[in-house]
């Protein structure tokens, strides 16, 4: 699959999450990377960023936007055909979209998006 083909399916994933959760996301960007992190090569997206629940006045003052990031060759490397990276692409996304909610991996497992 070609980056733009894998970078079709994160913004797809992006328009299937709820306006009314979109609305309330801050300075955040979402990013796809080619690769992991050389210590974590398996990771199939990360959070880099203050979840929306641990901002405060403080926060505001110059903060870099927050980052999510989604690896493209980790996802197609664990994936057989194209409806299994959309599917983990958009599992994907959303559990990184909620940890910039500020909801953790072990609720994340309880909703089914770990």
């Amino acid at each position: 699959m070609t980056r733009a083909d894998f970078e079709r399916l994160v913004s797809q994933a992006l328009d299937e999450i709820p306006p009314a959760l979109t609305r309330e996301m801050r300075n955040v960007v979402v990013l796809v990377e080619d690769d992991a992190p050389v210590d974590e090569p398996d990771l199939l997206g990360l959070y880099e960023g203050t979840p929306l629940t641990e901002r405060d006045d403080w926060w505001a003052a110059g903060s870099l936007p927050d980052r999510i990031l989604i690896f493209r060759r980790p996802t197609l490397e664990i994936c057989e055909d194209e409806q299994q990276v959309a599917e983990e692409v958009r599992v994907t996304v959303r559990h990184e979209v909620a940890h910039h909610f500020g909801i953790d991996d072990a609720r994340l497992h309880d909703l089914g998006w770990s």
